[in-house]
C-alpha cells in the first residue's frame, strides 16, 4: 500500500490543518496515481490567514520594517530557494508532470527575481510636484496597498510565485497566496522556503483548497485590497464579479492562442527550434504557448515536414528521468478535451500532420503525442480555443498584410512569435500585433526586468518589471504649507 505524503497549510507562521479536518488528494499525472494529501480550506480558515496578513500588515515588525530591510529578507529568500532549487523542483514535477530538468533549473532561476525585487524595494518613490500655488509644497508618497490575494494556477506555479509576491513584499504588502487543487504541493513545499528565510508571521500565508469555499472566501474578503490571478477565463470572470465585494483591485494574467508567424526569408533552422520550444516544451502547457502556427505559403510544405520530423522524434516518458523530452499532461479532463477537440477538427476539414493518438508503451498517466494539425481556416475549434497541451495548428499565409489579420483574428492578445530577417518587418509587424509580448526570432524568454502580460480576453496588468512593484502601491498627496502667514479667511473674499 502506498504511503501518500501529507502536507499542511502555512498560516500566520505555523503549519495547520483545516479546521474541519477536510482534505483532498493530490495525483501524479506520469502515474495517474494519488501521492499527497492536501488541507481543504474552508472560509474559516481563510479568515484566519487574511487575519494574520491584516495584522502583519498593520502592526508587529514588517509594519515598521524599512525597505532596505525588506530587500534584505528577499534577498535571503533567493539564497534559500537556490538552495532547496532541487526538491522544489522534484515536487513540482511529481504533482504537474513537467519535466524536472526544467523545474529544477527554474527553481534556481527565479531567485534573480527575489533578487531584483529585493534591490527595488528602496528604490520606488514618489514625486515633488510644480504645484500651481504660491507659499505651497506638494509631494506624492507611494504607500503599500494591504493585503494581497495571490491566486495561482498548477502551471509553473513556482514562477508565478515569484513574479506575485516578489514585487508584492518588496514594496510593503502582505500576501495570502491560494494554491491551484490540481497541484498544490510545491507551493506549500515554498512555504517552508519562505519560514527558512526568516520573515515575521502573517507577512506571507498559504491555503489549499477548491474554488469554492476556499477561492470565493479569499477573493471577496473585506480585507484583500489587491486580488493578483493567473488562470482560465471563467474563473476570472467569477473574480471579477467577487472583487464587487471588498472594490479589491485586480490584475489578471489569463490564457492565449499565440500566433507563431514565420515569413519566407526566415532562416528554417532557427524557426523550427522556436516553434519546438513554443508548443512542445513544457507539453504545451504554457499560457504563452505558440498553439498557431502561421506560415508564408512558399516555405510552408518545408517547415511543416521539418517540424513533424523533430516532432516524431521527442523523446515522450516520465518527467523524473532525464532523458524525457516531454511529460504528460496535468489532469485527465485536459486529455479528454484535446482529443475531443482534434477529432472534432479532423472531421471539419483538418488533416492530421503528425501525432493525434496516445503514445505506444506508456498506459498509465497522462500522455499525449506532440500533434499537428493542417486548418483549412481559423474557424475551428482547435485553432481558436486554448489547447493547454502539445497541439499545433497549422495555417497558411500570403504576404504581410494577410499574417498580420489572421495573428489579431482571436479574442487573446498575450504573446506572439516572429521569425524573418527583415529587420524592417519585424519592427512593421510587431507594431501592429495586438499581443502583450512579441518575441522576434526566438520564443518564451522571461527576465525579471521584462514586464509580462496581454491584451483583451488575456486579461490586464504587468507582472515582472519595474511596473509590477508600482501595482502594488498606491499614491498619496500631501499638501504643506510654507507661509509664516495664517490661513486666509475662508468666508472674505478678497
Amino acid at each position: 500500500m502506498t504511503i501518500l505524503k501529507k502536507y499542511q497549510m502555512y498560516v500566520d507562521g505555523a503549519w495547520v490543518d483545516a479546521e474541519n479536518g477536510d482534505t483532498f488528494e493530490s495525483v501524479n499525472p506520469a502515474t495517474g496515481e494519488p501521492w499527497a494529501i492536501v488541507p481543504a480550506a474552508g472560509e474559516r480558515d481563510v479568515d484566519r490567514a487574511v487575519q494574520a496578513a491584516y495584522r502583519a500588515f498593520t502592526g508587529g515588525p514588517w509594519n515598521t520594517m524599512l525597505p532596505t530591510e525588506r530587500g534584505a529578507l528577499l534577498r535571503n529568500l533567493a539564497e534559500v530557494m537556490t538552495k532547496h532549487s532541487e526538491q522544489l523542483g522534484k515536487t513540482e514535477t511529481i504533482d504537474t508532470g513537467k519535466l524536472y530538468s526544467e523545474t529544477r533549473w527554474q527553481a534556481a532561476y527565479l531567485s534573480s527575481y527575489y533578487h531584483y525585487y529585493a534591490g527595488l524595494a528602496d528604490k520606488f518613490h514618489g514625486d515633488t510636484l510644480p504645484i500651481d500655488k504660491p507659499d505651497m509644497w506638494a509631494m506624492t508618497i507611494r504607500e503599500p496597498l494591504g493585503v494581497v490575494a495571490a491566486v495561482v494556477p498548477w502551471n509553473s506555479q513556482l514562477f508565478l510565485v515569484a513574479v506575485k509576491i516578489a514585487p508584492a513584499l518588496a514594496a510593503g504588502n502582505t500576501v495570502v497566496l491560494k494554491a491551484s487543487e490540481h497541484a498544490s504541493a510545491a507551493m506549500l513545499e515554498f512555504g517552508r522556503v519562505f519560514e527558512e528565510a526568516g520573515f515575521p508571521p502573517g507577512v506571507l500565508n498559504i491555503v489549499t483548497g477548491m474554488g469554492e469555499p476556499c477561492g470565493s472566501a479569499l477573493t471577496t474578503h473585506p480585507l484583500v485590497d489587491r486580488i493578483s490571478f493567473t488562470g482560465g477565463l471563467a474563473s476570472a470572470r467569477q473574480i471579477i464579479r467577487n472583487s464587487a465585494e471588498n472594490f479589491a483591485e485586480v490584475s489578471l494574467e489569463l490564457g492565449g492562442k499565440s500566433p507563431m508567424i514565420v515569413f519566407d526569408d526566415v532562416d528554417l533552422d532557427n524557426a523550427v527550434n522556436g516553434i519546438l520550444l513554443s508548443i512542445f516544451s513544457a507539453t504545451g502547457q504554457s499560457c504563452v504557448a505558440g498553439s498557431r502556427l502561421l506560415v508564408q505559403h512558399d516555405i510552408y510544405d518545408e517547415l511543416i515536414a521539418r517540424v513533424a520530423e523533430r516532432a516524431a522524434h521527442i523523446r515522450i516518458g516520465d518527467p523524473l528521468d532525464e532523458d524525457s523530452q516531454m511529460g504528460p499532461l496535468a489532469t485527465p479532463a485536459q486529455l479528454e478535451r484535446i482529443e475531443r477537440t482534434v477529432a472534432g477538427a479532423l472531421e471539419n476539414g483538418g488533416m492530421l500532420v503528425h501525432g493525434g493518438r496516445k503514445p505506444d508503451g506508456l498506459d498509465r498517466g497522462w500522455y499525449y503525442e506532440p500533434t499537428i494539425v493542417a486548418c483549412p481556416s481559423q474557424d475551428l475549434d482547435i485553432v481558436r480555443e486554448e489547447m493547454f497541451g502539445p497541439v499545433l495548428s497549422v495555417i497558411r499565409f500570403k504576404d504581410e498584410r494577410d499574417a498580420i489579420r489572421l495573428a489579431n483574428d482571436t479574442r487573446f492578445g498575450l504573446a506572439a512569435g516572429l521569425f524573418t530577417r527583415d529587420i524592417g518587418r519585424a519592427l512593421r509587424v510587431t507594431k501592429s500585433l495586438r499581443t502583450g509580448i512579441v518575441w522576434v526570432n526566438t520564443y518564451r524568454m522571461v527576465s525579471p526586468m521584462a514586464p509580462f502580460g496581454g491584451f483583451k480576453d488575456s486579461g490586464h496588468g504587468r507582472e515582472s518589471g519595474l511596473e509590477a512593484i508600482y501595482d502594488y502601491t498606491r499614491v498619496k498627496t500631501v499638501w504643506l504649507n510654507t507661509s509664516p502667514d495664517p490661513i486666509a479667511d475662508p468666508f472674505r473674499m478678497q
